[in-house]
C-alpha cells in the first residue's frame, strides 16, 4: 500500500501503536471533508446498540447506529449512496454522500425504500482542527488507505481494521491478528 495524500473519501486507519487511544482504537474512519482549515470523518466500525427507531420513534427503522466520532455525540449524521433519493447531499468520492434532506429521509425510511446497505447513521463525529490531522499523521496516528470496497455500508465491522493492516501487510500483520485485550491472551 503506497502512501496516500489525506483527501476527502479517503479512509483513515488507526495504527496499532494508538491502542490506548479509547476513541480511535483500531477504528477506521471516512474522511467526509478535509480542508486547510478542517477536517471531518466518521468512524466506520464502532457500532452502538441503537437503532434509528430508538433514537426517534417517529421513524420505523430499526437500521443500526454507528458511533461516529468523540464531537457533537447527541447530533445524528448519515452518509449514504443515494442522491438521486436526497436532495442537497454532498458528494463525497466514488459514490459515496453526506447528508440530505431530512425530511425525505424520513419518509423513505417509513416507506421501506432504503435498505442498510445504502445509508449509515453515526451519533456524533470525527474532527480535526487546522493542521491538527496532518500533526497526527506525523506522529504515526493513522495511515491513510483508498475505500477500496465494493459497497462500504455493508462490510463487517469486526474485520474491517483487520483487513486493512492485512492489505497494508509487513509488520501490520502481526498486529491485524493480535487480540484487542492483550490481558486475554
Amino acid at each position: 500500500m503506497k502512501n496516500l495524500k489525506l483527501n476527502k473519501g479517503k479512509l483513515l486507519i488507526a495504527e496499532p501503536a494508538i491502542l490506548n487511544d479509547s476513541a480511535f482504537n483500531r477504528t477506521i474512519v471516512l474522511l467526509t471533508e478535509h480542508t486547510s482549515s478542517n477536517s471531518v470523518g466518521f468512524i466506520l466500525n464502532r457500532p452502538l446498540e441503537y437503532t434509528i427507531n430508538d433514537l426517534l420513534p417517529e421513524i420505523d427503522c430499526n437500521f443500526p447506529v454507528y458511533q461516529g466520532g468523540p464531537v457533537e455525540q447527541d447530533n445524528l449524521y448519515f452518509v449514504h449512496k443515494v442522491p438521486q433519493l436526497l436532495p442537497d447531499s454532498i458528494e463525497v468520492a466514488n459514490g459515496i454522500f453526506w447528508g440530505g434532506s431530512f425530511e425525505c429521509l424520513k419518509d423513505l425510511l417509513n416507506t421501506d425504500t432504503l435498505k442498510a446497505s445504502d445509508i449509515r447513521f453515526f451519533l456524533g463525529y470525527s474532527g480535526w482542527g487546522k493542521e491538527q490531522l496532518d500533526q497526527e499523521m506525523n506522529q504515526n496516528s493513522w495511515f491513510v488507505g483508498d475505500n477500496d470496497f465494493e459497497n462500504i455500508f455493508s462490510m463487517d465491522d469486526e474485520s474491517l481494521w483487520k483487513n486493512k493492516l492485512l492489505q497494508k501487510g509487513g509488520n501490520y500483520k502481526l498486529w491485524a491478528n493480535a487480540p484487542s485485550d492483550f490481558n486475554l491472551n
